[in-house]
C-alpha cells in the first residue's frame, strides 16, 4: 500500500531543511522525499508502510515543530500495453528481365570439304 504524506515543518534555514530532509529519508518504508509548497516548509513523503505518526514525532525531536497535514492512500494506475503491432508490409517490385531469344538456324547449303 504506496502512501503520500504531507507533513508541515517548521524549518527556517537551509540547514534545518537538509536535517529534515535526512530525517525523512532514512525512515523505514520511505521511497522518496521532497520540498513542499510554495514556502518549501512542507515534506512530501512517498512510501511503503510509512508510520507518519513515528515520523513526525522524529522531525520534533530533530527540529521544534512538525505536524501531519495529509495522509493518502496512492494507487497505482496500470499502464495501458498496446497491442502489438503487425509486421508491416514488405513491398518487393519486380521487373520483368528482358528476354533474349536465339534459335539456332542451319545452314541450308552446306559447304563442300575442300582441301588447300
Amino acid at each position: 500500500m504506496k502512501q503520500k504524506i504531507v507533513l508541515k515543518v517548521s524549518m527556517h534555514c537551509s540547514k534545518c531543511r537538509k536535517k529534515a530532509l535526512k530525517v525523512a529519508a532514512v525512515a523505514y518504508g520511505v521511497t522518496s522525499v521532497a520540498l513542499h509548497g510554495p514556502e518549501k516548509d512542507k515534506l512530501m513523503i512517498l512510501g511503503d508502510g510509512v508510520d507518519a505518526a513515528c515520523l513526525t514525532e522524529a522531525l520534533r525531536k530533530k527540529l521544534c515543530q512538525s505536524s501531519i497535514e495529509i495522509v493518502e492512500e496512492v494507487k497505482d494506475t496500470p499502464k495501458p500495453v498496446d497491442p502489438p503491432k503487425p509486421p508491416s508490409p514488405q513491398i518487393i517490385i519486380c521487373q520483368p528481365q528482358p528476354f533474349e531469344y536465339y534459335r539456332v538456324v542451319p545452314d541450308p547449303t552446306p559447304a563442300p570439304c575442300t582441301i588447300m
